[in-house]
C-alpha cells in the first residue's frame, strides 16, 4: 500500500519530516530505545539533507514514546545528535505506535530563511 502523506514537505523556509520510526533499511528495529531514537533522528538527518537542510535547522520535534520510562534514553539519544541552541519539543505518551516493536517515533520541523 502506498503511503498517502510525504515523508518531507517544504514550504516558506520551513521543511517539515512526518513522523519517522526506528525501522533500518534492512527491516531490524532495535530493542533499545536509545538505540531506535538513534535511528529515527538519522533518518530525520538524511531526509533533511535531501530538502538542503541540517539538525542544526530544527527548530522544533515531537517524539512519540510507548513508554515514559524510556524518556532519559532517547533525551541521551537527542542530546547528543542536536546541536545548541535546542529546539523546542513537545513529548506524548501514547499506547501503541503502527509497529509493535516501535518504542520511539519523532517528526521534526527546520526552518532556513530563503536567501
Amino acid at each position: 500500500m502506498a503511503a498517502i502523506f510525504e515523508q518531507v514537505r517544504e514550504a516558506g523556509g520551513f521543511v517539515f519530516v512526518s513522523g519517522q520510526t526506528p525501522l533500518t533499511g534492512s527491516g531490524e528495529v532495535p530493542d533499545d530505545a536509545g538505540e531506535q531514537a538513534t535511528v529515527v533522528i538519522g533518518k530525520i538527518e538524511g531526509l533533511l539533507a535531501e530538502a538542503g537542510r541540517t539538525l542544526g535547522d530544527v527548530v522544533k520535534v515531537t517524539y512519540f514514546l510507548t513508554d515514559i520510562a524510556d524518556l532519559a534514553a532517547v533525551r541521551a539519544a537527542l542530546d547528543a545528535a542536536l546541536p545548541h541552541p535546542r529546539p523546542a519539543a513537545s513529548l506524548v505518551e501514547v499506547s501503541a505506535l503502527v509497529d509493535p516493536r516501535f518504542r520511539v517515533e519523532i517528526e521534526a520541523t527546520a526552518y532556513r530563511p530563503s536567501a
